[in-house]
């Protein structure tokens, strides 16, 4: 029966059209490759991208790690367009795996093999210059890589797009970096029927120009970005950033501070500031993470004490452990105002006679032959002390108990008797050849260009060089620590857990991970207001001191204005309490809770509300 024409105002009242539904692909290349911050962004963010998206989330990213298979578990369910698009392109002839990415949420994931296009790499690099005016450098292995990824990912989103079941949904491709997005301008050429966002977390170019202006912001504006490309030879990876953000539908980056670089130097304002967070865990019972934080203090001790007890020694109970850790980037990670606050603190507590000392831990990556031998040596001969000393107290203790239990007098017994002469004399004998007159080591590795490592000759010019008298001692440890680490036996986030101040003030810091993992560890964090992580804080807590984070003022401070404040905070922090330290830990980790991924993925929702749902 044929239906009923509509009445003239029925006619009027306009058809209702619901939305498609949505297909969202996360294109990055630290995708089951473990590498760099964005890896970490990446992963936290899943188990929120999961709950958003279900199915209809896919993640893809290079198979360049040789160890993608420990985050790595085949589908056999082929039914999803994802799934669809696998076939083709296998039928195809490409080597695609599709599977789960074995983190927390499971997500979808497919690994392309960027090798497999190697035989067509000149023809790819010929037509980014040729359509797109992207100058592709020679003999750059990490660009070649991209550039074929970055094929691959071409390809994929091509053959998805022959699939008929995706007619039936909005489709959106988000892109992390340059390393994933030389694709973008094709895909656009080509008006494949995506929606495309492009993050960028640091502009590459503006990395280099920190590391070398100390006046990097003030001259931001004024930057001819073709010119400083050409000067530090990256032409071509600057017009794949420029190029991705240009192309883009959505444009977004992680913080204002990294905006304003976005806008002088890649010639486009963001449309969205997606803040990074953590897939922060929560304990069940307060005082869990207190107990946390004394037991990876006393692991902490037990390297103290080897490093520093075979020259002196200071009381464990009124010390204090501070850390910074990244990658060495001398200026723009800070550690040249840290070192300089730490020779002012060391000066004001010696000023003061604070009973206090403070242990700083400098850790980071630089190229090393082996370990100091006299720094391994000392932690043996620490551990034989200790298994001397254990024999030791198992045999009084048997003894004493054995006296005291047939015991007929009301008098302690004599607890020198217990011991025998043999482990008297080999504990004398252990703590004679372990003590030493020289100071104790400022750097744990023998550095393979020791002469010109800027972090060992600051600390040489500040005069941090652990002297007995010094209320300030320094450790750096230029390499990143590990549970196989012989010098600590712990993870880096163990090592977080056991210290008690994260110290983070960096030049050039576009978001900031280190002092968002401090805190969501409970251990009080400085960052600075040029970090995007600094920013946020900074307009986002009003009270943030009283949450154990404090923000350095470097933006309009001068160096040693910047340097005198730090110190400040860094001696108004030693000059608490324990029981104010103990509430402080407290007041840090019910913060932490502001940077899970429970909240801040609401930005990234905003990025996909932008699309429309055309293309």
């Amino acid at each position: 029966m044929a239906n009923p024409k509509k009445s003239k105002t029925e006619s009027l009242v306009p058809e209702i059209v619901k939305p498609r539904p949505k297909l969202l692909i996360e294109v990055a290349w630290e995708v089951c490759n473990q590498i760099g911050g964005i890896y970490t962004v990446i992963r936290s963010k899943v188990p929120a991208a999961v709950e958003h998206w279900g199915e209809d989330y896919l993640c893809v990213g290079p198979l360049v790690h040789k160890n993608f298979s420990a985050e790595f578990e085949a589908l056999e369910d082929y039914s999803h367009p994802f799934g669809q698009a696998v076939l083709k392109m296998r039928e195809a002839g490409f080597q695609v795996l599709y599977g789960r990415w074995l983190v927390s949420g499971n997500p979808k994931v497919i690994l392309l093999n960027p090798y497999q296009v190697y035989d067509n790499l000149a023809v790819v690099k010929y037509n980014l210059f040729e359509r797109h005016d992207i100058n592709c450098p020679e003999n750059d292995s990490l660009f070649d890589q991209c550039a074929a990824f970055g094929e691959t990912v071409r390809l994929f989103h091509y053959f998805l797009a022959q699939v008929k079941e995706s007619n039936n949904y909005q489709m959106i491709t988000h892109f992390h970096e340059w390393m994933a997005a030389t694709c973008i301008p094709d895909i656009r050429r080509e008006q494949l029927p995506y929606q495309i966002v492009f993050t960028t977390h640091a502009t590459l170019l503006g990395r280099y120009i920190a590391m070398n202006d100390a006046f990097f912001y003030d001259h931001l504006p004024f930057y001819d970005w073709h010119k400083e490309a050409t000067h530090f030879n990256v032409v071509g990876t600057v017009k794949i950033e420029r190029a991705a953000a240009h192309g883009c539908h959505v444009f977004s980056t992680v913080s204002e501070v990294t905006a304003r670089e976005c806008f002088h130097l890649l010639g486009r304002n963001p449309d969205v500031i997606v803040p990074n967070g953590l897939n922060i865990e929560r304990f069940t019972a307060l005082h869990e993470f207190q107990n946390l934080h004394k037991l990876y203090k006393e692991k902490i001790n037990e390297f103290v004490m080897g490093h520093f007890f075979q020259s002196y020694s200071f009381d464990l109970d009124k010390t204090l452990y501070f850390f910074t850790s990244g990658r060495f980037e001398f200026r723009n990670k800070g550690f040249d105002i840290t070192l300089d606050a730490l020779a002012r603190l060391n000066w004001k507590m010696q000023l003061e006679g604070l009973d206090m000392t403070v242990v700083m831990f400098m850790v980071t990556k630089q190229p090393f032959h082996s370990m100091n031998p006299n720094a391994l040596q000392s932690r043996a001969m620490m551990e034989e002390i200790r298994q001397t000393t254990k024999a030791i107290e198992q045999q009084v203790g048997e003894k004493l108990f054995y006296s005291a239990a047939s015991s007929t007098e009301n008098k302690l017994p004599n607890l020198n008797e217990f011991v025998e002469d043999y482990w008297r004399l080999r504990l004398r004998r252990i703590i004679q050849s372990w003590k030493s007159d020289n100071l104790p080591l400022v750097v744990t590795h023998n550095l393979v260009n020791d002469s010109a490592d800027e972090m060992l000759n600051s600390i040489r010019s500040h005069g941090l060089l652990n002297h007995r008298n010094h209320k300030v001692k320094v450790v750096y440890h230029p390499d990143f620590i590990a549970s196989t680490n012989p010098l600590f036996g712990m993870d880096y986030t163990q090592f977080v857990r056991g210290c008690h101040l994260g110290v983070f003030p960096s030049y050039y810091e576009p978001w900031g991970y280190t002092p968002l993992e401090s805190i969501a560890s409970g251990v009080p964090t400085v960052t600075s207001d040029l970090s995007g992580f600094g920013d946020y804080v900074l307009k986002s807590m009003p009270d943030h001191e009283k949450n154990g984070i404090y923000v350095t003022n470097r933006r309009y401070n001068s160096y040693y204005d910047a340097a005198e404040q730090l110190s400040e905070q860094m001696l108004n922090f030693v000059k608490q309490t324990r029981r104010d330290r103990i509430n402080q830990r407290n007041l840090t980790e019910r913060a932490s809770v502001l940077f899970d991924w429970e909240y801040l993925y609401e930005y990234y929702k905003k990025c996909y509300d932008k699309l429309s749902s055309g293309y």
